[in-house]
């Protein structure tokens, strides 16, 4: 039996922080197995969560010049995460870079922290920017995780994640479909630096605003929510659609605004696809509020994990999409991202 280690990094579009995970993989009676060693989240300094929140308007040269400076940050984290935990026999680090652009109707998405310069700091194989291929393959390079919920977590009927965007996977007709269901962090992390807050937490905020009705019907009536899947959701998107709409809105009422459309949305695929047992993970699970109006609104079980799975499964799963890379093993799922084929994707240095 092969045991692979592998450290998995995800940096969230909500840039709370940098995820780091360190984990085993082996495989047993051809199923998946693992078991997280060490792990922790590594909040940003200020002046690099400004950089990489104004990313997307950087010109070309500040952005190239940003890719390799993060990439260098990433590779300074690592080793020293790595000399800090004192750990040993690493095989390779797999990297979810920060998406700056994601516009896969135009055949690209963009996650700077340059690869070459993890491995310069490391001297360990890192395996990044997993999304390119898939878009190029006419996918929308998203999301990526439902090989994980298929091969580590197939005993719940779906998988939803509360990251800065949500998103879900789950089986139909034996196929495995997957797609972002709304805005989720990105939007409410930055309504509560209204607040002087980075974020609302056990969305206390929220509790305290009323919700304006007529904003709610405009963000659910929003074209999104009637598209097939599989589709993606990017930081675009909301500029162009979402932020318009709180145009002389109160900032609580936004924000208690947005938490009831979030919920709303969530709480309809679940009940559309009757899903019975549903894995809670990432940020938005702490969010107490959120929880009970998704709780009112459906009958589905929500199973919500032990720490370390909430706030480490994404950057788990990267690990192993780079376990599954380094094998040339299929990492990507067609039927989540609407790609041509499955495939196995990710740069190798």
């Amino acid at each position: 039996m092969t045991v692979l280690k592998a450290i998995g990094l995800m940096s969230g579009t909500s840039l709370d922080g940098l995820d780091i995970c360190f984990a085993q993989f082996w495989k047993e009676n051809s199923k998946w197995n693992f078991k997280i060693l060490k792990a922790e989240t590594l909040p940003y300094p200020k002046d690099l969560e400004d950089q990489l929140r104004n990313s997307i308007y950087l010109s070309s040269q500040d952005l190239l010049a940003l890719n390799s400076d993060y990439g260098f940050y990433l590779g300074k984290s690592v080793r020293n995460f790595i000399e800090n935990n004192q750990l040993e026999k690493i095989d390779l680090i797999a990297s979810h870079g920060h998406t700056v652009f994601h516009q896969p109707q135009r055949k690209f998405t963009l996650q700077i922290g340059d690869g070459r310069a993890i491995k310069t700091m490391t001297e360990i194989p890192v395996i990044y920017d997993f999304r390119s291929q898939d878009v190029l393959l006419g996918g929308n390079g998203a999301p990526l995780v439902p090989i994980g919920d298929e091969m580590l977590f197939s005993e719940y009927d779906a998988c939803l994640n509360l990251g800065g965007f949500s998103n879900i996977s789950f089986k139909i007709n034996n196929k495995r479909i997957a797609f972002d269901i709304a805005p989720l962090n990105i939007v409410l992390n930055n309504l509560a630096q209204n607040f002087n807050q980075n974020y609302d937490e056990n969305g206390d905020l929220a509790r305290k605003g009323n919700i304006n009705q007529d904003v709610l019907a405009k963000l659910n009536s929003l074209e999104f929510y009637n598209l097939p899947h599989p589709k993606s959701l990017g930081i675009e998107w909301c500029n162009e659609n979402v932020y318009p709409l709180f145009s002389g809105i109160e900032a609580l009422d936004v924000l208690a605004t947005f938490t009831e459309h979030t919920a709303e949305q969530i709480s309809k695929i679940l009940n559309k696809n009757q899903l019975k047992k549903v894995l809670f993970t990432g940020g938005g699970t702490y969010n107490q509020y959120l929880i009970e109006r998704i709780k009112i609104k459906t009958e589905s079980e929500i199973i919500i994990p032990e720490k370390q799975i909430i706030d480490f499964k994404e950057a788990l799963i990267f690990a192993f999409m780079g376990v599954l890379r380094w094998n040339d093993e299929i990492n990507i799922i067609a039927s989540a991202t609407g790609s041509l084929q499955d495939h196995s994707s990710g740069i190798i240095s």
